[in-house]
């Protein structure tokens, strides 16, 4: 018996199909596409429907598919309504949270909003926050809020597309939505100041099965009729819950990709500040996980010149910028994170580097600074574990372990660990899927590390007064 894993990034959609022993038996990718149209950017859901449900019915005949759950990015939803359930694309779009948003809705928001309790953590850019989105819903389309009957978040809207029932969870609600308080156990202040509460289905949690596919579906696309459909999950929450069935507590993940996030379910709320770009979320049973975010991506393709860079790096490399000082300053990107009004000063500060190996030496240990800066954020766990894009380049975790002696520094070279994360909810209770655990990563021997660290967070947080 195998797992159907759709996993929908903001750039890639994946459906993975997972074996009873956490293998990936099968990988099918397309981009995520947006569309232009009424105002808005929105997401392409007819077209990334039509290729799930056929790619679906494809994995089908090679794959005995017991279930089939959702993982998803965040800042993401859809209202929909009486009708919708017989068609690809709602009434109402599913927005991108990535486009700019009008002026009048960032003071709205900014008025309206809630504090740090209801969002989860500092206002955004762009047009993250559902409850922003919502806003804006409400304005330009305010026939559609009347007709709704059901906001449904990303994971499970495509639970409800298969199984017909509507259901909410927390770990997508609590991953900076503006809808839910996630300490108070409550819906957030502007949720019920506009009425969008009875928009919320029934809580469900994230393992629990909605019931069977469709049946109608499950005809059409050659789907087993029992084939359970789970609610979903938050992706980041999914594949923190992977290490937490592994039997991991009292431990932080670093992920790394577009965005670094760092998860620990040892930082308390209290220690929670969204001016250091730190979120609160939640795992499956609903209990707080401090978050912390920085655009690591963004910051590693602004000093490389491209989004990846097949060479390696070089230890030899980062050695000779530790001694003569050569380092990139924070933020490249539009959202500074981790050091507060540095959005946009980003910039190089020693010999500049030359060539693609100094470019991607300098970027790795960068972000490794940036990983660094988020574990002091989160708090003192004594255990780390690295996974996603960096990790490819093994300089990236020798560093963040010099970075941070006394901690024990995990890597896992496995992929995918949010779809093994997510398939792991078909099994919740029971044994991980896979037996293989994180490996602990080698040290590097570079002595002044911790001096050049220092000089960098202190000229990082004073970046943006140099460069004005």
């Amino acid at each position: 018996m195998a797992v159907a894993v759709f996993d929908v990034g903001k750039t890639n959609v994946k459906l993975l199909v997972v074996g009873t022993g956490g293998e990936i038996l099968e990988r099918c990718a397309i981009a995520n596409s947006v569309v232009e149209e009424g105002g808005f950017r929105r997401h392409d859901l007819a077209g990334t429907e039509a290729w799930l449900f056929s790619t679906l019915g494809n994995l089908a005949r090679r794959h005995e598919i017991e279930a089939f759950v959702t993982s998803a990015h965040g800042s993401a939803g859809v209202l929909v309504g009486p009708g919708d359930l017989v068609r690809a694309e709602p009434v109402c779009p599913m927005l991108d949270y990535e486009q700019d948003i009008p002026e009048w809705l960032r003071t709205r928001y900014a008025e309206e909003g809630g504090g740090f309790e209801d969002r989860g953590s500092a206002i955004l850019h762009g047009a993250l926050h559902q409850a922003r989105q919502l806003l804006w819903l409400e304005r330009a389309m305010p026939e559609v809020l009347t007709a709704a009957t059901d906001y449904l978040c990303l994971p499970q809207y495509w639970a409800w597309r298969l199984s017909g029932v509507a259901a909410a969870e927390i770990t997508y609600l609590a991953a900076q939505s503006g809808l839910w308080n996630l300490t108070g156990d409550r819906a957030s202040a502007i949720a019920v100041n506009h009425g969008w509460t009875h928009f919320l289905p029934p809580f469900r949690k994230a393992y629990e099965s909605l019931g069977p596919v469709r049946p109608d579906l499950a005809e059409r696309h050659g789907l087993p009729g029992d084939m359970r459909i789970l609610t979903g999950i938050h992706d980041s929450s999914a594949n923190f819950y992977g290490y937490q069935a592994m039997g991991f507590s009292d431990f932080t993940v670093l992920s790394t990709g577009t965005w670094i996030v760092g998860m620990s379910d040892g930082t308390p709320f209290e220690r929670l500040d969204p001016a250091r770009g730190m979120t609160c979320n939640a795992d499956p049973s609903g209990r707080v996980v401090g978050g912390v975010l920085t655009m690591g991506g963004r910051e590693f393709s602004a000093i490389t010149g491209a989004e990846s860079v097949e060479v390696p790096g070089s230890f030899e490399a980062v050695r000779q910028m530790l001694a003569t000082g050569t380092m990139a300053l924070p933020t490249f990107g539009a959202d500074d994170g981790l050091f507060p009004g540095t959005a946009g000063c980003g910039r190089i500060v020693g010999p500049a580097p030359e060539g693609d190996v100094a470019r991607k030496s300098l970027a790795i240990l960068h972000c490794a600074l940036l990983s660094s800066r988020c574990l002091e954020a989160l708090g003192g766990s004594g255990t780390v574990i690295l996974d996603g894009a960096y990790i490819r380049d093994p300089l990236f975790a020798g560093l963040v372990a010099a970075l941070n002696p006394g901690v024990r520094v995990f890597v896992n070279a496995r992929a995918d660990g949010v779809a093994l994360g997510a398939a792991q909810l078909c099994s919740h209770g029971r044994e991980p899927l896979s037996e293989a655990q994180p490996e602990r990563a080698e040290v590097l021997d570079l002595p002044d590390i911790e001096t050049y660290a220092a000089t960098w967070k202190a000229r990082a947080v004073a970046n943006c007064k140099e460069t004005t």
